[in-house]
């Protein structure tokens, strides 16, 4: 509950309700700005901002604590920048087809585990807005909400771990089911 800004919320199906009403809002701003350059730190923090910014006090805020996933706290802003630009080698050089370049940038987002909660739903957004400044149709995410448990999001993370051995083709598959 820290940080938390609504002082209504008692329930976890609140906090749900409420976060998933402030994404909808980041959504269409993010649809709003397209065209702009998304490969860049400000942008990755202002998407986060913007998708938890009348739920979380901290929101857009790199984490300052270890977690039992991610990279040292320490380590994000490298880690990022590292990322960044990475993409942006693999869009000049076409190392990669554009749905691996996304699928690739969506995994180390993960991986580096940037803020103290909505990583994986920060990451799949921000992949959208990737994959749409690229004039792509952004990736339908197995159809299903991946917050709660279900198959959907066991096969996702069975993705994501395959993704960390280095093996894609998983997490490839599963962004266009």
């Amino acid at each position: 509950m820290a940080g938390l800004i609504p002082r209504h919320i008692t329930l976890k199906r609140e906090l749900d309700e409420f976060e998933q009403a402030n994404i909808l809002a980041a959504q269409a701003w993010a649809e709003k700005r397209v065209k702009q350059n998304v490969l860049s730190e400000a942008y990755v923090r202002r998407l986060h901002k913007k998708m938890f910014d009348r739920t979380w006090r901290w929101a857009g805020t790199f984490r300052k604590t270890e977690k039992s996933i991610g990279i040292d706290p320490l380590q994000i802003g490298v880690g990022l920048r590292n990322l960044l630009d990475d993409v942006q080698c693999w869009r000049e050089f076409n190392t990669f087809s554009l749905d691996e370049q996304a699928t690739r940038l969506h995994h180390r987002l993960v991986w580096i585990h940037l803020f103290p909660n909505g990583n994986g739903r920060h990451a799949r957004l921000f992949t959208d807005v990737f994959l749409r400044s690229c004039g792509a149709r952004p990736f339908s995410w197995g159809r299903i909400e991946l917050v709660h448990p279900s198959t959907t999001r066991s096969a996702y993370i069975h993705a994501l771990q395959a993704a960390d051995r280095r093996d894609y083709a998983p997490l490839q598959a599963f962004v266009r089911t």
